[in-house]
């Protein structure tokens, strides 16, 4: 398969990269690194990464910012930054790719275990997660030609934890190479409209 690996220069890509590149041929992109570049948020972007990409097989999408700050602190343009960025940017992805993916084609974009179990400061990140789960699911009853859609949840990863241990008290990391595994189940699997939850 010819796979489109937006994010893949990230922790979790990376792991992502290692476990897919193994059996198929993977195109980077990403906003600074990567044989492409996109900006997600900008659907002009991302529909010329479409066409420098040429004929795919299956996008995965590990990218996505958003914003972490107590709720008091919040104002409307911190959660644009998620909104934008980690949901539509994803959509977008979709949207574009959907008449342009090779029929029985697959998409796995990268939600988050927030969705499920809310931290102190995470309110962005829980809101756009929960979203992108539930725009997955209606997307899969209605994505032509055989495509298919899923989202992979991880828990914080252990290769994160130097940075994200105190906000994450009490859960259990997951290693970055277990996590892919869950990719390697959507792309290469028959599934549609699932969310993988890896904890």
């Amino acid at each position: 398969m010819r796979i489109l690996l937006i994010g893949a220069h990230g922790t979790l890509g990376q792991a992502v990269a290692a476990e897919l590149g193994q059996r198929h041929e993977i195109i980077t992109a990403g906003r600074n690194s990567g044989t492409l570049r996109v900006n997600l948020a900008d659907m002009a972007s991302v529909e010329a990464l479409y066409d420098a990409a040429g004929p795919l097989d299956a996008v995965v999408s590990a990218a996505g910012n958003v914003h972490f700050a107590p709720l008091a602190d919040f104002r409307p343009e911190h959660y644009r930054v998620g909104l934008d960025d980690k949901l539509m940017g994803q959509v977008n992805l979709v949207l574009a790719g959907q008449r342009r993916l090779n029929d029985g084609g697959s998409f796995t974009l990268t939600g988050g275990v927030l969705a499920d179990e809310p931290i102190v400061a995470g309110s962005g990140a829980s809101m756009v997660n929960a979203a992108l789960e539930g725009f997955a699911r209606a997307a899969a009853i209605e994505l032509p030609r055989g495509l298919r859609i899923n989202v992979v949840s991880p828990g914080v990863l252990v290769e994160s934890m130097p940075v994200y241990a105190p906000f994450f008290r009490g859960f259990e990391p997951v290693p970055a190479a277990r996590a892919a595994l869950a990719f390697s189940k959507s792309v290469e699997g028959a599934h549609s409209g699932q969310v993988y939850r890896v904890q």
